[in-house]
């Protein structure tokens, strides 16, 4: 039975651990796409080197023909650039939309079955300009914004609590920016122990806010943006795609009335598995919770009504 193909559209820092994660996994052939002449093909082959110690038998190309992509169960976009000094909303939502526009139409001519988990920012719009383009139905058009978001409030939340990250239950739903992303606090628990009767209000409300600035955080120390965290962040969803492992996971879905919204991608609870998005878990919030939810849907179609494609 031959495996499973996941292509990921550029290859910068976050792309290229995508598949080096993939590598590690081993259960799935990798293309590593890219507009950059030499540069998949290089760390495709420096990859591809590693095998014999990983035990990966995996086959991992680069290239920059679409040709090479042809057949891929899922299509990892992470193809864009990041806002410049000077740099407008409008002009990085533009600029961002058109790369996107082009790279989701290139990879459902070659894979007209694909899955598609978009990464690049601002991925809530990109989602929606996205599927306004290709009119893709939404269990096939899935953002990543909410696992990586998730992750850091959960280990957030950890250090704070002195627990094991690994008995953290948390998420966060909304939008992937600081200010529309919504860290869920009435159904985080630690080991089932509702979160509240954990951590006083002063020391979540903390959390929350250094959740929402963790991006910034990181920009601020780097003066990039990280790539590690959102590497494997995506790699989980890909995972649970391939595998159909149904496992329930927060990510940006076109919404058809779940809380109230309807037409617009916002991160919630959602089943992943073969079918892509096979499932909205509609989870039972607090009431300013699901205002964070609305507010950031329509930060959404607001911000990707701007774009000129």
């Amino acid at each position: 039975m031959p495996r499973k193909k996941v292509t990921i559209v550029g290859v910068g820092a976050t792309g290229g651990s995508m598949a080096q994660i993939l590598l590690e996994k081993g259960y799935c052939d990798v293309v590593m796409m890219d507009i950059i002449e030499g540069m998949p093909q290089g760390k495709a082959l420096d990859l591809a080197h590693a095998s014999p110690i990983v035990g990966s038998d995996i086959r991992i190309i680069g290239t920059n023909d679409w040709k090479d992509t042809a057949g891929s169960d899922v299509v990892v976009t992470t193809s864009g650039v990041p806002r410049k000094p000077g740099m407008s909303r409008e002009d990085l939502v533009n600029t961002n939309a058109g790369i996107v526009k082009g790279v989701v139409e290139n990879a459902l001519k070659h894979s007209p079955n694909t899955i598609i988990v978009q990464f690049a920012n601002p991925m809530d719009a990109m989602c929606q300009i996205a599927k306004k383009a290709t009119s893709m139905p939404r269990n096939r058009l899935v953002g990543q914004g909410g696992m990586l978001d998730t992750t850091r409030y959960r280990t957030f939340l950890a250090w704070e609590a002195g627990v094991s990250v690994k008995d953290v239950q948390a998420y966060v739903l909304g939008g992937h920016t600081d200010v529309t992303m919504v860290p869920i606090v009435s159904r985080a628990a630690v080991a089932g122990v509702p979160l509240r009767q954990i951590l006083p209000k002063e020391r979540i409300d903390a959390v929350v806010d250094r959740t929402r600035k963790a991006g910034t955080e990181i920009v601020g120390l780097l003066g990039t943006s990280a790539w590690y965290s959102p590497a494997w962040a995506t790699i989980e969803m890909v995972e649970s795609i391939l595998l159909d492992r149904k496992r329930i996971l927060p990510c940006s879905v076109y919404l058809e009335g779940e809380y109230g919204i309807r037409d617009a991608y916002v991160g919630v609870m959602a089943q992943l598995g073969a079918g892509g998005v096979e499932k909205v878990i509609e989870v039972e919030l607090d009431p300013e919770e699901v205002e964070g939810l609305k507010k950031a849907a329509a930060s959404v179609v607001e911000l990707a009504s701007i774009a000129k494609v």
